[in-house]
């Protein structure tokens, strides 16, 4: 075999093997054997960690769902840990004064009507998705501190906290099922629908969409509603699992989520994505911060970890682009 044939066999092969479709696989698999073999002594294997691990990400992979659509269409949602809080927050008043079913439509409305906002503002308004839900965080997280004065605010409706948080169904974690339905409709819309399809195009080339036929400004106010309404369920699942809510609620939450969905395989400027890879994404994240914290590093050294690992993931993301 000649080295010309033999070269373009390489780069055949290298044409073919994407990095950066199987990074957050390869890095799962790496950091999950890692803290098997160093914490082997400290508890990370058993089965109490583990589903720990899965439970406590369920939040996030439902907001990573919709970050997905947002950034696949070359958008950005900087306001979800905000309306987290409100969610939450709108749903445990609710729930107090009115009941069960009046919360659930309070906390989801909340969301819903932020991500109307935030997409109106950006489709029809024309302002930078960035700036808009950068202002928009800003001011529901100043909304969800004067909503209740600063207080928590418990929630003692047991059908409500086993539906949204501490329940189970046939003996799985209501959690789980939420994730699994969450997963299962976002790739289904993702990657089986004329709308999937047309958030990717409008991410990719949002002239040449626009003059296909695709209506590009409802496909950015839909992405963001959608994010919006799903920011509005992690906030419910927050609130059934601790059984309260706090102005405190995701605001920590929106790092972890855009690590996640970039690690996952949706590039940074749109046009391509991963619902499941953000699930491996968010798994890997919270694996992470749990060994971390069994190998008792401080918060700082946490975040700088989520740090290398956003720029690695960027770096991966933004080579892939140019090709």
């Amino acid at each position: 075999m000649t080295s010309a044939n033999t070269g373009t066999e390489v780069g055949s092969f290298a044409s073919r093997f994407n990095l950066q479709q199987y990074v957050v696989y390869l890095g799962f698999l790496a950091i999950f054997l890692f803290f098997a073999f160093m914490l082997r002594d400290s508890g990370f294997l058993t089965v109490r960690n583990l589903s720990n691990i899965v439970l406590q990400t369920a939040p996030v992979t439902i907001m990573a769902i919709g970050l997905v659509f947002v950034m696949s269409a070359g958008e950005i949602d900087l306001s979800i840990g905000s309306i987290v809080a409100v969610a939450a927050l709108a749903a445990a008043v609710t729930i107090a004064s009115y009941g069960m079913a009046a919360g659930i439509v309070a906390g989801l409305g909340a969301g819903i009507l932020i991500g109307l906002i935030n997409g109106a503002l950006v489709a029809y308004v024309r302002l930078p998705s960035f700036l808009v839900t950068l202002a928009t965080m800003g001011l529901f997280a100043g909304v969800s501190r004067s909503m209740t004065d600063l207080r928590s605010i418990s929630v003692t409706n047991e059908t409500f906290t086993g539906f949204f948080g501490s329940g189970s169904l046939l003996g799985v974690p209501s959690l789980i099922w939420w994730t699994v339905i969450a997963i299962a409709v976002g790739h289904l819309v993702y990657r089986e629908t004329r709308f999937g399809a047309h958030v990717l195009a409008t991410g990719d080339n949002a002239r040449a969409a626009s003059v296909s036929g695709i209506s590009v400004p409802k496909i950015r106010l839909a992405v963001l509603t959608i994010s919006g309404g799903l920011a509005g369920l992690a906030g419910l699942l927050y609130a059934g699992r601790l059984q309260a809510a706090k102005y405190t609620l995701g605001e920590t939450d929106l790092m972890t989520v855009i690590a996640a969905v970039i690690v996952g395989g949706t590039l940074l400027n749109g046009g391509k994505g991963s619902i499941v890879g953000a699930l491996v994404g968010s798994l890997m994240m919270g694996m992470l911060n749990n060994g971390l914290i069994l190998m008792g590093l401080s918060v700082s050294d946490q975040m700088i970890v989520r740090g290398l690992i956003i720029l690695t993931a960027v770096a991966v993301s933004l080579r892939d682009k140019s090709r």
